[in-house]
């Protein structure tokens, strides 16, 4: 039998719970350790007596650890430093494993070739069937397609601490995972996609979630520097819209600067530029939902605020990490 771990980093929300108890509720070979990374700021080991009520038997087996707020990717490095078992999973804290997914778990790393280094989990996201996705709905769908996600990824112990394990530049949930698999395909190992199935539900979100994304431009920037133009083609990411969004917001600031010098005509041209690709952006985002009153009013608002605020997150991105260098954990040590 092989023996495996489960690593959760946590910001103690609400759907904890549900994480954990689907886990325990599992059946299968148990993972013979579970570390739990609390990653709020300033947090302290202990305060989690709730979400663990629900691990029953498993409780015993699990380790809480303190984060210190310094993201997922720093959290799951504190965590694997801890880990014993051959091989380690990571989940999310919001996602809900499958019913037979300790059996299913152990049947993905017993099957691993050699080569093998990591194996992924099938990501379903349940949608509403009686309506048309929203925004942040098809956002969250994308995970079910996306590769190498850590809402359910399992890889060799030893290998992820031959490659530094995460890169803990990456401070938020987003590109951590797609750097980490790219730098394991480069060391010679393979991943490969595994049958278990984990269910993602759709968390609830405000009306300006897809404008604080706008931050992982960032992490896009250091992805280009880390591994070249054609990261995306490798990882099979979308594109993005980046250029765009730059397109967009140098004819918004071009019509105020021209407007500002009594350049009207000038001014009007670049105006006119600037709203037909916000009108574009705006109608590609709303066009594909339920187009209620709401959805249709953030969409326009948000399509206004995006572009800008994407353009700076790219661009300060390129400039923090014109230099960086690949990625190892003993760069900066944590303790």
């Amino acid at each position: 039998m092989t023996h495996y771990a489960v690593v959760i980093p946590t910001l103690v929300r609400d759907t904890l719970a549900d994480c954990l108890a689907a886990l325990a509720a599992a059946t299968g070979p148990a993972p013979a350790e579970i570390v739990l990374v609390d990653d709020r700021a300033g947090a302290v080991p202990g305060p989690l007596e709730h979400p663990l009520s629900v691990l029953g038997d498993l409780r015993d087996r699990t380790t809480v650890v303190s984060g210190g707020g310094h993201g997922p990717a720093a959290a799951r490095n504190s965590a694997l430093r801890r880990v014993t078992s051959p091989w380690v999973v990571f989940l999310h804290d919001d996602v809900q494993v499958g019913p037979h997914w300790c059996e299913q778990v152990a049947a993905d790393l017993g099957e691993a070739s050699p080569e093998t280094a990591g194996v992924q989990g099938v990501i379903t996201v349940p949608l509403p069937a009686e309506r048309r996705p929203t925004q942040g709905e098809r956002t969250t769908a994308g995970l079910a397609r996306a590769r190498w996600s850590t809402a359910d990824m399992a890889y060799r112990t030893d290998v992820l601490k031959q490659v530094g394990g995460f890169d803990e530049r990456f401070r938020r949930a987003h590109r951590e995972d797609t750097d980490l698999a790219l730098r394991v395909l480069d060391a010679g190992w393979r991943v490969r996609r595994g049958r278990r199935s984990t269910r993602h539900p759709v968390r609830p979100t405000g009306r300006w979630v897809s404008v604080r994304a706008q931050r992982g431009n960032a992490d896009d920037a250091l992805m280009l520097r880390l591994h070249g133009p054609g990261w995306r083609a490798r990882a099979a990411a979308p594109r993005g819209r980046v250029r765009r969004h730059l397109a967009i917001t140098t004819a918004g600031v071009a019509a105020c600067v021209l407007a500002a010098t009594g350049r009207g005509a000038a001014a009007a041209v670049a105006a006119g530029g600037w709203a037909v690709g916000t009108g574009e952006f705006a109608w590609a985002r709303v066009a594909p939902g339920p187009r209620t009153r709401y959805e249709v009013t953030t969409g326009l608002v948000t399509s206004v605020v995006i572009p800008p605020v994407a353009s700076w997150y790219w661009l300060t991105g390129l400039w923090r990490y014109r230099g960086a260098l690949p990625w190892r954990e003993g760069r900066r040590p944590r303790p």
